[in-house]
């Protein structure tokens, strides 16, 4: 069960529950559309995609410190393109 879906395409739900489901404040149980929330893309996906592919700081150090400014910004350049916003 995408938890994050619901809690994104349901404003009413505030519990998830693998077992028991979405449900409401009242412990009333949602109805979901299974359809809908698989259909669904999280905006922020590309953080973490982002993240395990950006240079490490020890390689920023070393650019810094080797004056390959430039090509650390192309591989991060590159990385942007890769996963869009």
């Amino acid at each position: 069960m995408n938890h994050k879906a619901i809690y994104a395409l349901y404003s009413n739900v505030v519990t998830v529950d693998d077992t028991a489901g979405a449900l409401d404040k009242d412990n009333n149980k949602v109805k979901i559309d299974q359809a809908l929330v698989d259909a669904w893309v999280d905006p922020e996906a590309y953080i973490g995609k982002r993240l395990t592919e950006y240079p490490t700081l020890q390689e920023c150090v070393h650019a810094m410190l080797d004056g390959n400014l430039e090509e650390l910004q192309a591989k991060r350049q590159a990385v942007k393109a890769k996963y869009p916003k």
